[in-house]
């Protein structure tokens, strides 16, 4: 009866090691980067969109650029993107901001992940016009602007 005790005694470490693995696996393999589309081409960053608190956060500089907007940084803190008649001014860690001169007030303040500016999607979508989704599922975020059409691979062409 003891030996089959030990027996017992020495699977449980075996087991809450594969239990403890299986966890940190399925943790990692869920955590994959937020994947970021804009008008179906795929904008790389150094610091990937983040999912926070019912938010997406994108990286301002590198949707601004994929947008065709111009991104200004004050000396003063004052950050302002323009895209053609469209300007949104704010400084880093107010939720206060203009639009067009308007005030407006954002979800959340912008702050800065690794030295890049995040701000919430809804504030992009807002300022500049342009329809978003984000799909939990293929973690994947795609900014749409009007009038565009998003290109197709001859593969997808019919004659």
């Amino acid at each position: 009866m003891k030996r089959r005790w030990s027996a017992r005694v020495q699977w449980r470490p075996l087991l809450l090691t594969a239990v403890i693995a299986a966890a940190v696996s399925s943790l990692l393999a869920f955590s994959q980067p937020l994947e970021l589309r804009v008008d179906g081409q795929r904008v790389v960053t150094d610091v990937p969109p983040i999912a926070h608190e019912q938010e997406i956060y994108v990286p301002l500089r590198a949707v601004a650029d994929a947008l065709g907007a111009d991104t200004h940084f004050a000396k003063n803190g004052m950050i302002e993107v323009i895209r053609g008649d469209q300007t949104l001014r704010f400084v880093l860690g107010s939720d206060k901001a203009t639009l067009n001169s308007a005030p407006i007030s954002l979800r959340r303040a912008p702050f800065r992940v690794r030295g890049r500016v995040m701000v919430g999607l809804h504030t992009v979508s807002r300022a500049f016009g342009v329809k978003t989704r984000y799909d939990r599922r293929s973690a994947r975020i795609d900014l749409d602007t009007p009038g565009v059409i998003e290109a197709t691979t001859s593969s997808d062409e019919t004659e």
